[in-house]
């Protein structure tokens, strides 16, 4: 007779080399959305996480289901991301940039989703209100850490998000177009207080 031990610690063994498979794909799909958009092929990203597509489809049945999942698996990269780097960094002014440079590559899969998800208008909603609530938060302690706490003029994370939000609408392809360093002129221009400093060397 089997003893109930070996048998759970095997099921144990399995759901957590299931959960490392998943992230690893969901790993490659947010690394190939970042380059090829979320309607990039299913075998680029089977590619890139070296297995078939089969394993992706056991996971992620629909394009839908893996694009909400990517998303979610980047907010919560980013939401880690910002405690990780105050720690690691002597300067939480760097831990700002590096965070922000990070939201802005989470940006190109967020711009997509309301068209992968399609009819499901709740669903986004969902799925943005889950952004919001999970990464205000943390860049709100990120500028609390990178600035002074009355600050002349300073800005709340919500209104940082957004403002990156928008410079990063409207880019598409076009190479003359570089939302990524709009963006860290933007957080430098909030770090020292120069709401002058992105027109300046924009134009410069």
């Amino acid at each position: 007779m089997t003893t109930p031990g070996p048998a759970g610690s095997t099921h144990r063994v399995k759901r957590v080399d299931a959960r490392r498979n998943e992230q690893t794909l969901l790993e490659a799909a947010a690394a190939v959305f970042v380059t090829d958009g979320v309607d990039a092929p299913v075998r680029l990203i089977a590619e890139r996480a070296g297995v078939g597509m089969g394993t992706i489809y056991r996971h992620f049945p629909t394009r839908p289901a893996l694009v909400a999942a990517v998303y979610q698996h980047q907010v919560e990269a980013l939401a880690e991301a910002g405690p990780a780097l105050l720690r690691e960094s002597d300067d939480p002014g760097v831990a700002l940039q590096r965070w922000a440079a990070g939201f802005v590559d989470f940006l190109v899969t967020k711009h997509g989703l309301a068209g992968a998800l399609g009819p499901d208008t709740e669903g986004v909603n969902t799925l943005h209100q889950y952004f919001v609530d999970r990464l205000v938060p943390v860049c709100d302690a990120l500028l609390d850490a990178a600035l002074e706490p009355e600050a002349s003029g300073r800005v709340s994370g919500y209104m940082l998000m957004r403002g990156i939000g928008n410079l990063c609408i409207g880019g598409g392809n076009d190479p003359d177009y570089d939302a990524a360093r709009l963006a860290g002129l933007l957080v430098a221009g909030v770090l020292t207080g120069d709401s002058t400093g992105m027109t300046q060397s924009a134009s410069g």
